[in-house]
């Protein structure tokens, strides 16, 4: 008999799995982690060059490193789709393993609560005390104002997702505009499902009808971008099995067009005209991941310490992208009151070296607020299920990927 020759290179195939992938023994989780705590660090770092640095395009003849600088931080706007495509994959993916379970709707909404407001907020304490010792905000006089963006009303709203529908973002932290398609991708998502899986025709045609009025009040734009949230939720029950050399050919489209979208295409808000190539790039970047559900390599010699970096990174990577902008907001008051100056010149190495170092200070003093809040999150949400469910939250109390 002749030998049997394995095909080193097998053709590409598609595999629907009946559960999503959420473990964190695959090389997808790994990625999942490394790209969120990425993500997170391209946004405060576009926030801070923003901040601080004069617009590269009204500077005649910058210098090398600031053009470097202009173009490496120029990528938040596709870090945001990721966020929304790691969300859907991980929620979407997490609610419709437990579809069936009892009371797995319920569980669902207290998981999504806890997640947000336990860093929500105590950002907010933190913006109302520096807006008191800044002097933006006079604590005997209580503002309820829908357009003043200090005011109760405004916290209120940010903390149920209607930021930029009703309300301002609360103390002017305008990352805060993403959280609010967040909530109602958390409030669609499972509507969207009832109208399939709930066990009564009674029960899926309210839903559809909740579903179709909530989809004609919000924004038009933030219900276009649910499809990128859905492409998540539905890309996490999909395997894509190819070979090495298709896998590096899909990363390889995938960082070439977000570069060319970077330098030519619809960059500033998620609206119709950037949809089509945000869509292009949730699709390549879904392939991509996709191709990567496969257990760790055995070899873990680089891999372990690459793990680490990675969890240590997304663990906070949610807390660093709500209290930038106000710890942002601390240093450039501290800089006019203790130097008289917060702009930094494009043509100094120096002030590279400051822009660093405030970016490391950031992460530092998000890190710290992630130990006191976010971290504790397991520990509230176990509390919140056993006071309205009357059992503990089972999950474990620590876990790379929070959902």
């Amino acid at each position: 008999m002749g030998k049997r020759i394995m095909n080193p290179h097998p053709m590409p195939s598609i595999r629907f799995l009946r559960e999503s992938q959420l473990g964190e023994d695959s090389l997808h989780s790994l990625l999942i982690s490394l790209l969120r705590g990425l993500a997170a660090i391209e946004v405060a770092a576009a926030h801070l060059r923003a901040g601080f640095f004069p617009g590269l395009r009204t500077l005649e003849d910058p210098a090398l490193w600031y053009q470097a600088l202009a173009f490496l931080t120029g990528f938040a706007h596709q870090a945001v789709v990721v966020f929304f495509l790691i969300s859907g994959w991980l929620v979407g993916g997490s609610l419709l393993n437990k579809l069936g379970q009892p009371q797995a709707i319920k569980m669902y909404a207290i998981d999504r609560v806890t997640r947000l407001w336990t860093v929500l907020l105590p950002t907010f304490v933190l913006i109302l005390a520096t807006g008191i010792v800044s002097g933006v905000i006079d604590p005997h006089t209580p503002d309820f104002s829908r357009t003043n963006d200090y005011s109760f009303t405004a916290l209120i709203g940010n903390l149920f997702g209607l930021q930029t529908i009703a309300v301002p973002e609360f103390g002017a932290n305008f990352p805060l505009w993403s959280l609010s398609n967040e909530t109602w991708y958390y409030v669609m998502f499972p509507l969207l499902v009832m109208c399939v899986a709930a066990g009564s025709g009674t029960r899926r045609v309210l839903a559809a009808l909740v579903l179709l009025l909530i989809g004609m009040l919000l924004p038009f734009d933030m219900v276009l971008y649910f499809t990128i949230w859905l492409l998540g939720a539905a890309f996490s029950r999909v395997r894509v099995e190819c070979g090495m050399p298709l896998r590096a050919l899909l990363l390889v489209v995938l960082a070439i067009a977000s570069v060319v979208f970077r330098l030519k295409g619809s960059n500033d808000d998620m609206v119709l005209a950037s949809f089509p190539q945000d869509l292009l790039l949730s699709v390549l970047f879904l392939l991509f991941l996709s191709s990567t559900v496969n257990p760790l390599p055995a070899d873990q010699r680089f891999i372990a310490p690459l793990r680490r970096v990675a969890v240590f990174f997304s663990n906070f990577s949610f807390t660093l992208y709500v209290v930038h902008i106000p710890l942002l907001g601390i240093m450039g008051y501290l800089g006019m009151t203790l130097f008289g100056r917060r702009q930094f010149s494009a043509d100094s190495l120096g002030d590279l070296g400051i822009y660093l170092g405030m970016l490391a200070m950031v992460m530092v003093c998000a890190y710290g607020f992630y130990l006191l809040f976010e971290a504790r999150t397991y520990a509230v949400r176990r509390w919140a299920r056993q006071l309205l469910m009357g059992r503990p939250d089972m999950a474990p109390r620590s876990a790379p990927a929070k959902r």
